[in-house]
């Protein structure tokens, strides 16, 4: 069953050709030989490529990109300009009506007698209380 004694009395005292130099295994392991194969593989590297995005077309995207910082600095401020204005406007609306809704709530929020909160679980720790 084995090529020489040598590999026979190996075999039987488990030793295994691959921790052995000489042989073919320890070289396939620790890629000896095969010198033609030096050269690594290489690796592609992915292409950039741009999409469109929901709300915005691919020349969308491409007119903000060529756009000169400055000019895209300016509409940005104009932008959140507007958008403060329409927030200042809608805040002020409901603030004269809001007066009676906050001392309602504070009302219903007050403790319980007995320093008891109205809400909270308890949790583990409050079960392993109660069962002392």
């Amino acid at each position: 069953f084995f090529i020489t004694s040598k590999v026979d009395s190996l075999f039987h005292q488990r030793i295994k050709a691959v921790k052995l130099r000489w042989t073919q295994a320890w070289r396939r392991m620790n890629k000896k030989g095969k010198v033609d194969e030096s050269a690594k593989k290489r690796t592609r590297k992915a292409a950039k490529f741009q999409k469109a995005i929901v709300g915005m077309s691919l020349d969308d995207i491409k007119k903000k990109k060529a756009m000169k910082p400055e000019l895209r600095q300016q509409a940005k401020e104009t932008a959140a300009k507007e958008a403060k204005a329409r927030q200042t406007k809608t805040k002020a609306a409901p603030k004269a009506k809001s007066g009676a809704a906050v001392a309602k709530g504070k009302a219903e929020k007050q403790k319980l007698p007995g320093g008891k909160k109205t809400t909270g679980g308890g949790g583990k720790n409050e079960a392993l209380k109660s069962k002392r």
